[in-house]
C-alpha cells in the first residue's frame, strides 16, 4: 500500500472512524487522529487501527507547553508505539518532545505554520513581520536543528524545505484535490504538486470522508500521486 497518503480521520468519534476505515480498507494504510477526536476515543481508535489492523497512525496533538511538560505528555504518549506525534516547532518544544520519545520509535513533526493561516491571522496574533514563506522555511529549519524528524508545513513550502541541507520528513496538509472544497485551508495545493514539490506524506481529511465513495475518492488521490 502506498502510505505517502494520511487521511484525516476528523469525524466525530471512534466508532465513525472505525467505519470509515471499513470503508477505505486496504486503500489506505496510514491514518490522522487530531485533537478532535481525543475526546471521542482517538488513543483507544489509534490502537485498534494498529494492532488489530495494522496500519500507520500519526497523532496530531499540536503539543505546546513548558519543556517538562511536553517532555512528560510525550513520554506518556510513546506507550502506544504510534508512529507521528506533532508538537509545535518550536525549539525548546521540539528538544523536550525528543527527550520524552527516546527509545520509541515514534517520530517527532514539528508544526511550521498552520495551512489554514495567511500574513493577515499571524499580524492579528502578534507574530513575526515579514514573508509567510519565508518565516516557514526558517521555523522548518530551527525545528530540524532542534532534532525533530520531520516538519508539517504548507505544500508551497515543500520545496524550499527540501533544499535545507538538515531536511528530514516533510508532512503536508493543505491539499485538495483538483475542484475540491477549500474549506477553512488557505495555502493548498493538489496531491501530485505537494509530492512534485519534495512532501514525504499528504494529509487528507473531508475530500475522503465527506464523498459519496470515500474509497474511491482516496484511490483517485492515489491513482494522481503515482
Amino acid at each position: 500500500m502506498d502510505d505517502r497518503l494520511i487521511v484525516a480521520l476528523d469525524v466525530p468519534n471512534a466508532i465513525a472512524g472505525l467505519e470509515l476505515a471499513g470503508k477505505l480498507g486496504d486503500a489506505v494504510s496510514f491514518y490522522k487522529i487530531g485533537l478532535g477526536m481525543l475526546t471521542g476515543g482517538g488513543l483507544a481508535l489509534a490502537n485498534e487501527l494498529k494492532e488489530e489492523h495494522g496500519k500507520r497512525i500519526f497523532l496530531d496533538m499540536k503539543l505546546f507547553d513548558i519543556g517538562a511538560t511536553v517532555e512528560a505528555a510525550v513520554r506518556g504518549l510513546a506507550q502506544f508505539d504510534l508512529d507521528f506525534l506533532t508538537v509545535h516547532g518550536d525549539p525548546h518544544v521540539v528538544r523536550a518532545a525528543k527527550e520524552g520519545a527516546a527509545g520509541s520509535n515514534m517520530k517527532i513533526l514539528g508544526v511550521t505554520v498552520l495551512t489554514s493561516l495567511d500574513r493577515a491571522d499571524l499580524d492579528a496574533g502578534m507574530m513575526l513581520p515579514g514573508d509567510i514563506h519565508e518565516i516557514t522555511v526558517e521555523r522548518a529549519a530551527r525545528a530540524f536543528e532542534a532534532g525533530a524528524d520531520g516538519i508539517i508545513c504548507s505544500p508551497r513550502e515543500a520545496a524550499a524545505i527540501r533544499a535545507l541541507p538538515n531536511a528530514r520528513l516533510i508532512v503536508t496538509p493543505g491539499v485538495r484535490p483538483a475542484g475540491a472544497d477549500l474549506g477553512d485551508q488557505k495555502r493548498v495545493e493538489t496531491p501530485a504538486s505537494a509530492i512534485a514539490a519534495g512532501a514525504d506524506h499528504i494529509v487528507v481529511g473531508r475530500p475522503i470522508w465527506r464523498a459519496q465513495n470515500p474509497r474511491a475518492a482516496a484511490e483517485a488521490i492515489l491513482a494522481e500521486m503515482a
